[in-house]
C-alpha cells in the first residue's frame, strides 16, 4: 500500500499541473477603485403655501465618482455623471450646485400651475371638498452604479414621475463610460457597421424566450408592438456576463407590458463586435 501511494503522488501532482496549466483561467478583471459620494434631497411644496392644498414631492438622490482616477480623467468622468443626470448646462457648475438647481427648478415649475389651480378651486361647487388630487405631482430621480472594474464604469438613471393624468412614468437610462479616455461608450465604438439589423434578430429572440412565446408575432398578442420594428436603442448596460438592452414604457410595447430588459451575452454578441472595441477585455479571445 505504502509504495502504490509514493506512484500516486506525482500521478497527481502531474493532472493538477496540467488543470492548471496546460488550460490556465483568464486573468480577473481587476476593479476599479474609485471613489464616490452622494447628494440626497427631498422637497415638498403645497400649491399657495397651504397643507390643505394639493403637492409636489421630490426625491433625488445623485451618486458621483469623487477619487480613485487621474485627476483629468476623473474631471471629464464627472462631467459625464453631470450631464447625464443633471443636463448639458449644469458641466461648468459642482455637484452640490447642479442638484440645488434642480430642486430648486422643479418647485418653479410646479408653483407655475398655481393661477390654473386657483381658477379650478374657486370654480368648484362650494360644496365640495374634492382636493383637485390631479394637482399632487411627484417626481423620483436616482442614479446607481452597476459596474466598476477593467477600465469600465457603468451607471444607470432611474426616473419616475407623475404631472396628472392616469398614471405616472417610469424611465431607466443607461450609461457606459470608458475610463481609458472618460468618453461614453456608444454603439458606433462597439459594432461593426450594419451591425443593427443583425443586433434586432437577437434581441427579437431573446424576447420571445423571455416571454415563453412559440414565434416574433405572438410578442404583438400579449402587447408588443410591431416587431419588424424592434431595433437597438443605444440603451445598454454592460456588465461582466454581457450587454443588456434596456427598452423603456411605450418603447416597443404598451404601457401595461412595463420596461423590456434583453441580455445578450458576450458571446451571442461576439460576431458583431469590432476587433478593438472598449470591452475587448471582458468579452476575451
Amino acid at each position: 500500500m505504502k509504495s502504490n501511494l509514493f506512484v500516486l503522488v506525482p500521478i497527481l501532482a502531474f493532472i493538477g499541473l496540467c488543470t492548471f496549466g496546460c488550460h490556465p483561467k483568464a486573468p480577473a478583471i481587476a476593479n476599479n477603485n474609485i471613489r464616490f459620494d452622494s447628494i440626497d434631497i427631498e422637497k415638498t411644496y403645497y400649491l399657495m403655501g397651504k397643507q390643505e392644498n394639493p403637492h409636489c414631492d421630490l426625491r433625488l438622490k445623485y451618486v458621483y465618482p469623487v477619487g480613485g482616477l487621474k485627476p483629468e480623467l476623473l474631471k471629464a468622468v464627472q462631467k459625464e455623471f453631470i450631464r447625464a443626470f443633471f443636463g448639458d448646462d449644469s458641466q461648468a457648475v459642482s455637484v452640490p450646485v447642479a442638484a440645488q438647481r434642480y430642486a430648486e427648478q422643479y418647485i418653479e415649475d410646479y408653483k407655475a400651475l398655481e393661477p390654473d389651480f386657483k381658477k379650478e378651486k374657486e370654480a368648484q361647487h362650494e360644496a365640495s371638498d374634492a382636493p383637485l388630487a390631479w394637482y399632487s405631482y411627484y417626481e423620483n430621480i436616482s442614479n446607481e452604479v452597476t459596474y466598476d472594474a477593467g477600465n469600465l464604469l457603468s451607471f444607470a438613471i432611474d426616473f419616475e414621475n407623475y404631472t396628472g393624468g392616469a398614471h405616472g412614468s417610469q424611465s431607466y437610462t443607461a450609461f457606459n463610460i470608458d475610463l481609458r479616455t472618460g468618453n461614453q461608450i456608444t454603439e458606433a465604438d462597439l459594432y461593426n457597421d450594419g451591425y443593427d439589423t443583425e443586433l434586432a434578430k437577437l434581441l427579437v429572440a431573446k424576447l420571445v424566450q423571455n416571454n415563453k412565446v412559440g414565434n416574433p408575432k405572438e410578442l404583438e398578442s400579449i402587447g408588443y408592438f410591431s416587431v419588424d420594428e424592434i431595433y437597438p436603442n443605444n440603451n445598454f448596460s454592460i456588465d461582466s456576463t454581457g450587454i443588456t438592452y434596456h427598452f423603456n414604457e411605450y418603447e416597443i410595447a404598451a404601457y401595461a407590458v412595463g420596461r423590456s430588459d434583453v441580455h445578450l451575452s458576450f458571446e451571442e454578441i461576439k460576431p458583431l463586435l469590432k476587433e478593438d472595441n472598449p470591452i475587448a477585455a471582458l468579452v476575451g479571445k
